[in-house]
């Protein structure tokens, strides 16, 4: 069984929108209990903010709580699911890139620090003061969705750029990223990704990843290095670990099945592969996860 991939039209509301959506959380959760009550992907930006309720929110493969004043953000593709100790609230929002990107030609989503990789935290812990301020602004905009005014999705847009802006600053201050990146270097981090995402499967090594970004592949490690502090082979790895994670947990597919999906030639180098990276063997790795 495949993890259900989400669209943004999937979810229920008063009003139907294929790029954006917004929702009180716990409205979100009666509503769409069914879509969300398993591990599931999305094909859209996704941002929680929590002002009350506890629980574990499980991204890829790792764990982070719930609690009030924290906000998480998810791009396209990412695997996730929530657990709730206590009834939740607080606001959540998504939308497509479109959506967004369209309206601001010279800013992209990528410039903000939460989505411009993979390797940034998915969290953010706010103050109670903070959580307060923000709140409002979701508030601003969850009224302004059930409008039909003029200018509404510019309004919409704009009130989501000042609280992208506000969790950048706070994000920034929480995990220390003082240095700020040349636009080009979040670029050929950004296209990196894009092309790993591809071609994960069948090319490995990162030369074939400079080659596509005509680039040297000392110059992509430089880039890799300065933004991110790993290396291009890590990174590839790293895909590669995290698919064979979902497939491994998520498919019915045997693990020698799993395997070839991600071309190794053998199950025996997989497995190697696999317990280099993780500490754990495919098949422990299964039963962990399956006897949660």
């Amino acid at each position: 069984m495949k993890t259900p991939i989400l669209n943004i039209n999937q979810f229920q509301e008063t009003i139907s929108s294929n790029d954006f959506y917004i929702n009180s959380f716990s409205n979100h959760l009666l509503l769409n209990k069914n879509l969300i009550s398993t591990p599931h992907k999305h094909n859209f930006y996704l941002c929680v903010l929590f002002t009350e309720g506890t629980g574990t929110h499980e991204i890829d493969f790792n764990s982070y709580k719930i609690e009030p004043g924290n906000v998480f953000f998810l791009r396209p593709g990412q695997t996730h699911f929530w657990k709730f100790d206590t009834p939740p609230e607080g606001f959540i929002f998504f939308h497509s890139r479109e959506f967004y990107e369209l309206q601001f030609l010279k800013h992209k989503l990528n410039e903000f620090p939460f989505y411009y990789s993979f390797q940034n935290p998915p969290l953010l812990k706010l103050s109670t003061k903070k959580t307060n301020i923000l709140s409002q602004l979701f508030d601003e905009i969850y009224n302004e969705y059930l409008q039909l005014q003029p200018f509404k999705k510019l309004k919409i847009i704009n009130l989501i750029t000042l609280i992208y802006i506000e969790f950048s600053k706070n994000y920034t201050n929480n995990i220390e990223h003082k240095k700020l990146f040349p636009s080009s270097y979040l670029n050929i981090l950004e296209n990196l990704i894009v092309l790993i995402n591809e071609n994960f499967k069948n090319e490995k090594l990162p030369k074939f990843y400079a080659n596509r970004l005509n680039i040297t592949t000392k110059h992509l490690n430089r880039v890799i290095k300065e933004t991110i502090n790993k290396t291009t082979s890590e990174l590839i790895s790293e895909r590669i670990i995290l698919e064979a994670k979902r497939l491994i947990v998520h498919s019915n597919e045997s693990l020698t099945a799993i395997s070839y999906n991600l071309e190794f030639a053998e199950y025996s180098y997989f497995s190697k592969f696999f317990k280099l990276k993780t500490g754990s063997t495919p098949m422990n790795f299964r039963k962990k996860y399956r006897n949660k």
